[in-house]
């Protein structure tokens, strides 16, 4: 057994996931390496850990402790001069200290993944991405295929930070001045009176979130009109184009929280400017894996078969695996919005054939006869349901047959 030098040796204690202090309030940065991050950032997450760090024959090793083992002690090194651990150690300007606020902050973004729903597929790191910029009172742009889950990753965003908030769908607005700005009234009580929107209120609202669906649909001029709104230096809303019109400031803290489908297969939706684009940080959905897709339909339908949930997730797969391909034969892929309406249904006793015909097969054209992207697909569903569920053979047309080999059919 290898004989260690262990007389290097000290417990510091951790103030963010990145960086540790002695017991004098010296700082020290956390190793590259993913084994310490993880370690400092846990340490940090439960408050109730230190960091241990000792040389082991020149190799800087840590670990973590309990909290005591800093407590009680200077945890200062005074011994021979410690290279390891003086690479860590952070020169700072010992006038300048850390606001309360700010440490505050970072303990919350740190610990901000225990609020994301586990039915809400976002890394953790684009979570406390999404979590910083709306308390930092950024524009957050969600964007994605559709039904990925963009509007509900931004209203869980709102539920956890416990803010008021406010919804409005750009994409169903068919008069935007009404919606965002307000209308002027006749009565004959009162004569002509203006009317203020539900925006208008909302952005007066301090530390509010607003929450702008379909922002991509959206007609022109709701663009114009939140230009100056969402403009970080002017943030501003005026009521009316004349001179002199009054404005309507945007309160402190609020943020803006924004989805878009941005690409060619959206046909409805409109090439948004790139100022307005330019206005936002983008935060970019991910498609559900295989084995994600499994572990959402699990969570959210327990009762339905896993061999049903399975031969869902694969076909979806199949697809999303065909549109990333060189030549695809498909204009787009199955949607995770769709997967789950597929096992509700299933749920309620369809079967998956019957969950396919109205679920999957109108999202594909069916010109082309045999070479259409109808049949592809219906060649795709042919191999995951069981033998007579379906009326025609279809596997005699070329089309399908190699398309998806890494999934397995699950009978």
């Amino acid at each position: 057994m290898a004989n260690f030098t262990t007389e290097k040796k000290i417990y510091l204690k951790p103030i963010s996931p990145t960086k540790l202090v002695d017991g004098k309030g010296n700082e020290f940065k956390c190793p590259k390496d993913n084994v310490s991050k993880e370690r400092v950032s846990r340490a940090f997450k439960e408050g109730d850990r230190a960091v241990k760090i000792m040389d082991k024959d020149g190799t800087l090793t840590m670990g973590t402790v309990d909290i005591k083992y800093f407590e009680t002690g200077p945890n200062v090194y005074k011994l021979n001069d410690w290279d390891g651990l003086n690479s860590l150690k952070v020169q700072v300007n010992k006038n300048v200290e850390v606001p309360a606020e700010q440490l505050e902050l970072m303990q919350f973004i740190a610990t901000s993944n225990d609020l994301k729903p586990k039915e809400l597929f976002l890394s953790e790191t684009k979570w406390k991405f999404l979590v910083r910029s709306a308390m930092r009172g950024k524009n957050i742009m969600m964007t994605g295929p559709a039904g990925c889950g963009k509007t509900m990753a931004a209203k869980t965003l709102t539920n956890s930070l416990n803010r008021p908030h406010y919804y409005f769908n750009l994409g169903a607005t068919q008069d935007p001045r009404a919606t965002l700005i307000g209308n002027t009234h006749f009565s004959k009580a009162d004569g002509t009176f203006f009317s203020e929107a539900l925006f208008v209120k909302a952005i007066q609202t301090e530390n509010a979130v607003i929450l702008l669906d379909e922002l991509s649909r959206a007609h022109p001029e709701a663009h114009n009109i939140l230009m100056t709104v969402l403009d970080e230096g002017q943030r501003y809303l005026r009521l009316d184009e004349a001179d002199g019109a009054p404005t309507i400031k945007v309160a402190d803290g609020v943020t803006f929280v924004a989805t878009a489908n941005i690409g060619n297969e959206y046909t409805a939706t409109r090439v948004m400017d790139r100022a307005l684009l330019d206005r936002f940080i983008i935060v970019e959905m991910d498609v559900l894996k295989h084995d994600e897709e499994v572990d959402l339909l699990k969570m959210l339908f327990p009762l339905v078969e896993v061999n049903e949930i399975e031969n869902i997730a694969s076909i979806v797969s199949a697809t999303r695996k065909e549109l990333n391909s060189e030549m695809p034969r498909i204009s787009t892929h199955i949607s995770t919005r769709s997967s789950v309406e597929m096992a509700s249904l299933i749920y309620d006793g369809f079967t998956l054939s019957e969950a396919s015909e109205v679920c999957i097969y109108p999202l594909y054209d069916n010109q082309g006869g045999i070479d259409s992207e109808r049949t592809f697909i219906k060649q795709i569903v042919q191999k995951y349901c069981p033998q007579g569920e379906l009326d025609d053979d279809l596997f005699n047309a070329d089309g399908a047959d190699d398309s998806d080999n890494e999934y397995s059919q699950v009978s």
